[in-house]
Parts: C-alpha cells; sequence; structure tokens
C-alpha cells in the first residue's frame, strides 16, 4: 500500500470525500460502484467494483474457446483494464489499462471493425501488431454496458462476417452472466 498524505475527515452522515487527483489517476466517476474491504488491523480498503471481473475465471475459458475455434486473437475487458485474453501474449495485454480511444467507444456502445492502418489502440502504447479488429460492447442484462470482447487477426483474410455474429453472441452471453 502507498501513502498518500491526503487525510479526510468523516462527516456526520458517514461520508468520506475521495480527492478529485485519486479519482482521476484510478479513473473513478460518479456513480462507479466501489467494494469496501475490511482488514484485521483496522483497515478500511475501497477497490473499484468490476461485474466482468466477477467472471474471471468463467470469460478466461469462454475467450480461450474463441480463440481456439475462431484462431485470431481474443481480449475481454471491462471499463478499465483488459480481463482476459487468448491467443495474445498475457504479459503483453492482461490487467493493462485499456486505452482512451478504447473507452470512448466502449461507452458509446459502438460496435467497431478496424483494419490496416485505422486500428485502435486497445490498450495504451499498443504496438497493434495485428491488421484486423472487431470491437463489440458487452451489456448487462440491466443494461449498462460493462466492458467489450475484442477480436483481432494479423492475417491479411477480411474477419469475415460469421466471427463478427459469434462475437455478438458472446459479448450478450457474458453480459447476461453479470446481475
Amino acid at each position: 500500500m502507498r501513502a498518500t498524505g491526503i487525510v479526510r475527515r468523516i462527516d456526520d452522515l458517514g461520508r468520506v470525500v475521495i480527492p478529485k487527483e485519486i479519482r482521476k489517476t484510478l479513473r473513478i466517476r460518479e456513480g462507479d460502484p466501489l467494494e469496501i474491504f475490511t482488514a484485521k488491523d483496522g483497515e478500511v480498503i475501497l477497490k473499484k467494483y468490476s461485474p466482468i471481473g466477477e467472471l474471471n475465471e468463467f470469460s478466461q475459458e469462454y475467450t480461450e474457446t474463441l480463440g481456439e475455434i475462431l484462431g485470431c486473437g481474443v481480449a475481454v475487458t471491462d471499463l478499465d483494464s483488459i480481463i482476459t485474453v487468448s491467443k495474445l501474449s498475457k504479459k503483453d495485454y492482461k490487467e493493462k489499462s485499456i486505452s482512451d480511444e478504447l473507452e470512448a467507444l466502449i461507452e458509446n456502445r459502438e460496435i467497431k471493425h478496424f483494419k490496416d492502418s485505422k486500428l485502435l489502440p486497445i490498450y495504451k502504447d499498443d504496438a497493434m501488431e495485428y491488421s484486423k479488429q472487431i470491437i463489440m460492447p458487452i451489456i448487462s442484462a440491466s443494461g449498462d454496458c460493462i466492458g467489450s470482447i475484442i477480436l483481432v487477426s494479423k492475417e491479411s483474410e477480411n474477419i469475415e462476417e460469421a466471427e463478427e455474429k459469434i462475437l455478438k453472441i458472446a459479448a450478450n452471453f457474458l453480459g447476461k452472466q453479470v446481475q
């Protein structure tokens, strides 16, 4: 744990203000859910809650299956970082913060196909060692946008319409797993 040197008092309603600098650094926005943890030594820990993160093991298996069947790289993100990957380097992708461009695309609930020079970086400083990508938002059963599923290919041939439909099915399925 890292000390920030910032001290805040609890108000009469039990609230504590998280400073703007910390919210900006951790990408915490108004309305974002936070999980509260306690430790034996009296620590209270706030952690940004990720519904997709709750499905980590399940989404990893699902991602691996998609990658094997489609023969392409697959990544699942929440609104902040890459949660699971298949047929992509875990070291290069997993747990990296998503790019601002990807975050905006997800928030706008856009389905996008990119190829060649018009690729979208998945994470900050992405080398983009692929030539095609489809990005599909994941919408929860309650209608909230909770992340994305991304298909990338190094092959020069187009990602087929059938692969887009499979990705749409995957996004809908993962969204229905979150209550």
